[in-house]
């Protein structure tokens, strides 16, 4: 009876490996220009390390307190944890010993020098659009970093995303390898910025809604950012949380400095700016926003109920609230004093259809980052010790329905939910 179960099983198992073999995306290669392509020369460095700014490379790479690109850093998956590598060029822990055609494997394939392949943590369905020339320019970059001997940490990952098979067959569902092409549609600043948010900025790895296996859905049209807990909003355009109403100079001066007339960063998109956005050039931002702004609006989310009586009370108790809380700096009229205190009206986080970053902000506060568009940045005061869980979501029920958004009701089970998430 067993042998007779062995032979099916072998044969599906066979079936199994010849469509694997067959749908298996060839590995694509690209090689240097030239040797020069990936010397160590101050053009090259200065090159790479805008492109490292460029792809946040440092925010992965780095521990806090640690040595830069030395890695160490956690990072949480609905999956388990993951931790970042020592890119420096230390021969024995780093990438001293790899090679221009490894990194760009690496980069372009999601593939280590020794064949393994990696976690799409290291967002690399993104870098697979970068260039083999800035691939190039960024390997000179690390190579010319101090070296600094720091051992690796396994993954701590659950069975059996631990498994290579099972990223292979994940690969093969979600990964297609391909460099950026231009759009000849489109003019050299459109193209540049839709290569620095679909490939170096890797924006959709955030803005993007994931499925049950991580993949990414929904390109760019907002979604929760597993384990952190915030919702990263639409960069796409259509109501009631698009960026079809922005001036473009106010989205370009949202992300080089973090503040501008329609709204301000805070939480992850503040590091993100801090470390990345501020340092690109003028152009290179003016790109990015061009881009964003042309971007197709995404499916219109299901709008809540008329709001009933009992909602109704609970947002006048919260217009109680804020006129005691929040008018002195927001305004009676939720228009704000911008860019220290940001307006509330027309804010897209309170139109937003998930209500988590507007109950994190009411509970915990919190800062726009410091840059250099805007070196002294005005802080919003936490609300946790002064208001229960009912009163927080009274404000933001009244927040949420107010000067014409019609996002709908926030109750106090949400506000509990996020009540002792850590910052982050």
């Amino acid at each position: 009876m067993k042998k007779a179960l062995l032979y099916p099983l072998a044969a599906a198992a066979a079936l199994l490996l010849a469509l694997l073999l067959v749908a298996w995306p060839r590995e694509q290669f690209v090689a240097a220009t030239s040797p020069q392509a990936f010397a160590i020369t101050p053009d090259n460095i200065a090159r790479g390390a805008y492109l490292a700014r460029a792809g946040d490379c440092m925010a992965c790479h780095t521990e806090r307190g640690g040595v830069a690109y030395a890695g160490g850093r956690a990072l949480d998956t609905p999956f388990g944890r993951v931790y970042a590598p020592n890119i420096t060029p230390d021969p024995d822990t780093g990438i001293g010993q790899w090679n221009a055609d490894d990194f760009w494997r690496a980069l372009h394939n999601g593939k280590s020098r020794d064949g393994r392949l990696l976690y799409p943590a290291f967002p690399y369905p993104n870098y697979t659009r970068v260039t083999r020339e800035d691939a190039d320019a960024l390997f000179a970059y690390l190579r010319s970093l101090p070296a600094h001997r720091q051992q690796n940490r396994p993954h701590a990952l659950r069975f059996p995303y631990n498994q290579q098979v099972m990223l292979a067959g994940w690969r093969l569902l979600y990964f297609k390898p391909g460099v950026h092409a231009p759009d000849t549609r489109r003019d050299a600043a459109w193209n540049r910025g839709a290569y620095l948010v679909e490939g170096l900025g890797h924006c959709s790895a955030c803005h993007s809604s994931r499925n049950g296996l991580g993949a990414t859905e929904g390109q760019l049209a907002g979604g929760t950012i597993p384990m952190l807990g915030w919702y990263a909003p639409p960069l796409t355009s259509g109501a009631p949380a698009g960026l079809d109403d922005w001036e473009k100079a106010h989205l370009v001066q949202l992300l080089k400095t973090g503040v501008s007339p329609r709204a301000a960063v805070f939480g992850p998109m503040a590091e993100v700016v801090s470390r990345s956005l501020q340092h690109l050039s003028d152009d290179d931002v003016a790109a990015m926003a061009d881009y964003l702004k042309s971007l197709p609006a995404a499916p219109a989310a299901r709008r809540p109920a008329p709001l009933d009586d009992n909602t109704k009370q609970v947002a006048e108790r919260g217009h109680k609230l804020y006129r005691q809380h929040c008018a002195d700096c927001h305004g009676d009229d939720g228009k704000g004093a911008a860019p220290s205190y940001p307006p509330l009206a027309g804010n897209r986080a309170l139109a937003m259809d998930s209500p988590v970053n507007a109950i994190r902000m009411v509970l915990n506060g919190g800062f726009p980052p410091g840059t250099q568009g805007n070196p002294r940045p005005y802080g919003m005061p936490p609300y946790r010790h002064l208001m229960n869980d009912d009163e927080v979501a009274a404000v933001v029920t009244y927040l949420r329905t107010s000067w014409g958004h019609q996002a709908g009701a926030v109750s106090a089970t949400q506000v509990n939910r996020y009540r002792d998430v850590p910052e982050g």
